[in-house]
């Protein structure tokens, strides 16, 4: 995963402690009690969080099962160390150029940009110690930057030289042949060379997040197992000797990424091969979203609205409560969800960082949730009441070492878009901008509310209008789509495809396009509004709002470039379960992962 800059190791000023009654591990339902202190502030928020007691167990301590792993401290590296913690291994972690000298294995979990990653390996001595423990042929495995370090240079911000042990240059996908960039998805390997870790791996999809990529040569073409097609032929995994290493994320490429890491963990280890449909290129993906919000008790629940209103219409007027955020979100991986997404509607406007439930929901969740997890709500600059101010990038971060994978911003991506629209000029501090300068555009997600809007003449707006398939109550035959933020709730100067174009141009690695019209219906995707805004674009699109039964999302992949589909409450309420959804689109011919 690529980025601009690299977040320091160890806690931050921001950083969140942790209080609990009893340990979540020796009770069906233990009850954790949140509670932010120190640097956060003086007041204290103590939510009622109950999880039932599922967990993996890990392997008591021995030489043989511990894992060295190379982590300086940037992005999202607790989904590897769950991983392998959930595969039964214990962790060390690299403080000294000797600990990599002295590792039995080790992984390198590669987060961050090309030359801030390798300046660190230099300035801290640990380049010339990785570079002597892999010329040794010792046990290594390399994930995404891990493998592209290895090589003899990037063009990303640069040329930068890397540690030159494998022959040729990384360089960034082109965009330029209609392929979106960054590569976000599940995609097939094409298998080249005995790989002993890739056994499992050869039908199958895994998970890519990447924007650069290392192409195969004459001199490298003995280093590589296996290669990827995205717009061209690219090296998806090398192997010489005990040296391996691989561009997609095993730790988030569900059951067939668990085998890629034991086998590396414990190469001797036999397990039966599943019988899958074959793989051919990138899936489209099926996305689970949850609603959290806290319920009038307090106790944080996944809803659902109508066009965004999550009450129940009794007298009681209740928050709608469809189940435990961690027991679906677990759920919704074993039914095969390619990714989870969490929309915090709750918000804690007031104090995004007093949202420690939230963060606990992640931790928990990656536990044994082994594909992309996607957190919203709430990312954005703030200052507590005492004065304090907190950049959205203290917060996303929290977020980040809790176990995000991608944020997804909503209102302060529209207000970043409407200042970039009015002075044509990149301030640099917008959250959208620091976040993704920092982790890099495809952990940056952003999220659009729009509001169908008709009109007579496509000429009476100054924004994109469209002719839409059914008129409008009035006979209309056009729409635009006015932005929305603050839920729905607030209407902007800005239309969909203006703040589209405008979000890839800051720094955005994907849209989530939502529809206020289409939200709870079960009439379909908005296609007009996919088409609209996924031509508009390079970046990947997901589709969402409207979806009631399987046709929906056949409907969407045929008709438009939407990369992902996304859909909540007809998973919630089990009415259209998520292998029905794949089952069709099997049947439909559309490539999804099974």
């Amino acid at each position: 995963m690529e980025a601009a800059a690299l977040l320091a190791s160890g806690s931050s000023p921001g950083s969140l402690a942790l209080s609990s009654s009893s340990c979540p591990f020796c009770s069906s339902s233990s009850l954790l009690l949140v509670r932010d202190r120190g640097s956060l502030g003086n007041r204290s928020h103590y939510t009622n969080v109950k999880y039932p007691r599922s967990f993996s167990v890990r392997a008591s301590c021995s030489a043989d099962s511990v894992v060295t792993l190379l982590d300086y401290g940037a992005g999202n590296v607790r989904s590897v160390r769950n991983a392998i913690r959930h595969l039964g291994f214990d962790i060390k972690d690299v403080q000294t150029p000797e600990d990599i000298l002295n590792a039995h294995r080790l992984i390198f979990p590669g987060v961050g940009a090309f030359a801030p990653a390798m300046e660190v390996l230099n300035k801290t001595g640990m380049a010339e110690a990785l570079c002597s423990y892999i010329e040794k042929d010792r046990p290594f495995l390399g994930i995404c930057l891990g493998l592209q370090l290895l090589f003899e240079s990037s063009e990303e911000n640069g040329p930068i030289k890397g540690l030159g042990l494998i022959p040729g240059t990384v360089g960034r996908f082109d965009s330029s042949n209609g392929f979106r960039v960054p590569h976000i998805g599940w995609n097939a390997l094409q298998v080249t060379m005995d790989s002993e870790i890739l056994e499992d791996v050869g039908n199958r999809h895994v998970y890519f997040v990447h924007s650069y990529r290392a192409m195969p040569s004459n001199e490298n073409k003995e280093w590589v197992s296996s290669m990827c097609n995205y717009g061209d032929n690219f090296i998806a995994s090398i192997r010489r000797g005990n040296v391996h290493a691989v561009q997609f994320h095993p730790e988030k490429s569900g059951d067939v990424g668990l085998s890629v890491l034991r086998r590396f963990l414990n190469p001797n280890s036999n397990r039966a091969k599943a019988d899958r449909a074959k793989a051919s290129k990138l899936a489209k993906r099926v996305i689970a979203c949850l609603d959290v919000r806290a319920n009038d008790k307090g106790d944080l629940v996944v809803t659902k609205g109508d066009q965004y209103d999550v009450r129940e219409q009794t007298k009681e007027k209740e928050v709608r409560n469809l189940g435990k955020p961690v027991e679906l979100a677990r759920q919704y991986y074993r039914d095969g969800a390619d990714e989870i997404s969490f929309l915090n509607i709750t918000g804690f406007r007031d104090f995004p960082l007093g949202d420690l439930p939230m963060l606990q929901v992640l931790r928990y969740t990656s536990e044994n949730v082994f594909v992309p997890l996607t957190v919203g709500g709430g990312i954005r600059d703030f200052t507590d009441s005492n004065g304090r101010h907190y950049s959205s990038l203290e917060v996303a971060s929290e977020y980040f070492r809790s176990g995000a994978d991608k944020i997804s911003i909503g209102s302060d991506a529209v207000y970043a878009a409407e200042e970039y629209q009015r002075t044509g000029v990149k301030s640099q501090k917008s959250s959208l901008e620091q976040i993704s300068r920092v982790y890099g555009n495809q952990a940056v997600v952003v999220s659009i509310d729009p509001r169908r809007v008709y009109i007579k003449n496509p000429n009476d707006v100054q924004f994109k209008a469209i002719k839409v398939s059914n008129l409008g109550p009035n006979g209309e035959e056009y729409a635009w789509y006015q932005c929305t933020v603050n839920g729905g709730r607030e209407g902007r100067p800005i239309g969909a495809y203006e703040l589209a174009k405008a979000v890839e141009e800051l720094g955005a690695g994907e849209i989530l396009l939502n529809c206020i019209d289409c939200d709870g219906q079960g009439k379909g995707f908005d296609i007009d509004l996919v088409n609209l805004i996924s031509d508009a674009v390079s970046i990947p699109v997901i589709a969402s709002s409207g979806a009631g039964a399987v046709g929906h999302f056949s409907e969407v992949f045929a008709k438009t470039n939407a990369s992902a589909a996304l859909a909540a409450g007809i998973f919630h309420r089990k009415e259209v379960p998520i292998q029905s959804v794949k089952e069709h689109l099997l049947k439909e011919n559309i490539e999804v992962r099974i």
